[in-house]
């Protein structure tokens, strides 16, 4: 048995660690200028995105028995396997050749397989190693607190990719610095393409060197098997079956999918929202450096917010903050218009730090990673299916003839649609998981 003490050390060790490997694994360089970049490469729009399906594919196969794969083998060993994969990822894309069209595609392909596998192993892992450690150091309690510092620190982290990824990719600025300082010389095209992705390897190799560092707390509890995957299915079921018959967990999960997805889909063409509001592409970058700044300001308030009121109070808060902004937004009021937009960035900020904040103290170690993984599962299916159905919103509207068929008369009309079908659905979520309620405080 360690002392108290040392336990207590490994919990403090294991949460900086923790903040630190969560702020280097998001902090990709490469984001603000992500489809640029892609196409830069010489990949077609339509290449581009059958390499985001193939992403997106990757992560909902391997999400759960990933999960799985952690409490049953060590969540430590699942975090080495995601920095290492991330290292590969990286790898891959920096010396990918542009020259031959076919291995380019090729590299591309894998990189996104990679990155899939990164994301799926990391889904649930580090989260679940944290707070064993916090639990058997008997400070559970502070577990909000972890995940307040995690998000500033994150946020700063994705601030500052945001602003550096798209200053090192500006071929301009570099042909001006080789004009003022000879040592720097004039760097070809090919490498400042390369350079946010080169940088985003290096913060690879520091996540594996974060990830060597952590303690698994739970590794004298691990089972061994001699057949690892077919174990993880057998505790995917169980997780599964036991998700179903506890409906505080599922509540939570149903209604954070939901949510989540709705947002995430607007979110993600908020580019085009920003033009149609006034804002110059210039500006892109910037406003996004501003919303994790926001999340920087905003995350105490999150926090109070999650801890002092009930399931259903802060979904109720979340469902008026986000109707309230996709009332916003579908005006389309300029330059003012980004206000709701902020909106959105807070209610998404509240759905994520809940869905850590209460499947974390409702699942029990054994399987606190698989049921995280099963909330990444819920939310990645739900954005796909959220994506399948503005596919369809779009395809009705063209065709009933609603606008006149242009591109931002078509995302206006979409854009009504959003607030009256995300106000139905969290209301029916609400009352289908009415019965929802914790096993404990």
């Amino acid at each position: 048995m360690k002392s108290s003490r040392t336990l207590l050390e490994t919990a403090e060790r294991n949460i900086r660690l923790f903040i630190v490997f969560r702020t280097l694994f998001n902090a990709r360089f490469y984001y603000p200028i992500f489809a640029i970049i892609f196409l830069d490469f010489g990949l077609t729009l339509s290449q581009f995105a059958l390499l985001n399906t193939l992403w997106a594919v990757t992560i909902i196969l391997a999400e759960v028995p990933s999960g799985a794969l952690a409490d049953l083998i060590g969540r430590k060993k699942l975090l080495q396997l995601t920095s290492t994969l991330m290292v590969l990822e990286m790898g891959v894309w920096a010396f990918a050749p542009t020259e031959n069209a076919t291995l380019l595609i090729v590299c591309m392909a894998l990189n996104r397989i990679l990155s899939g596998l990164a994301e799926a192993a990391a889904s649930g892992a580090d989260e679940a190693l944290v707070y064993d450690s916090l639990k058997a150091a008997n400070i559970e309690h502070r577990w909000s607190d972890v995940l307040d510092h995690m998000t500033r620190w994150k946020s700063f982290g994705f601030v500052i990719a945001m602003i550096v990824g798209g200053v090192v990719y500006d071929e301009s600025l570099w042909a001006q610095l080789s004009m003022r300082w000879d040592a720097i010389g004039e760097l070809p095209s090919d490498v400042v393409m390369r350079l946010p992705i080169i940088l985003t390897f290096f913060s690879a190799i520091a996540c594996w060197e974060v990830c060597r560092r952590m303690t698994d707390v739970k590794v004298d509890a691990v089972a061994a098997s001699s057949a690892p995957w077919l174990a993880s299915l057998q505790q995917t079921r169980q997780v599964g079956r036991w998700i179903l018959s506890t409906p505080f967990a599922l509540s939570v999960i149903l209604l954070g999918a939901f949510a989540d997805g709705t947002i995430r889909m607007f979110v993600t063409l908020s580019s085009e929202y920003y033009r149609l509001i006034a804002y110059p592409e210039f500006a892109l970058g910037i406003i996004g450096s501003a919303m994790g700044a926001l999340n920087m300001v905003c995350s105490p308030l999150v926090k109070r917010v999650v801890e002092r009121t009930s399931l259903r109070q802060l979904w109720m808060v979340v469902g008026g903050v986000g109707c309230l902004a996709f009332l916003g937004v579908s005006f389309f009021i300029p330059l003012v218009g980004i206000v709701f937009m902020l909106l959105l960035n807070v209610a998404f900020s509240l759905i994520s730090f809940s869905l850590s904040y209460y499947l974390n103290q409702e699942a029990v170690s054994s399987m606190r990673a698989t049921v995280l993984s099963f909330k990444g599962l819920a939310l990645n299916l739900n954005y796909g299916v959220m994506g399948v159905l503005y596919a369809g919103l779009l395809r009705y509207l063209r065709e009933g003839g609603a606008t006149d068929g242009s591109g931002d008369a078509l995302f206006m009309a979409s854009s009504q649609w959003f607030g009256p079908f995300y106000a139905v659905g969290v209301l029916v979520m609400l009352v289908a998981t009415s019965k929802g309620k914790r096993k404990h405080n």
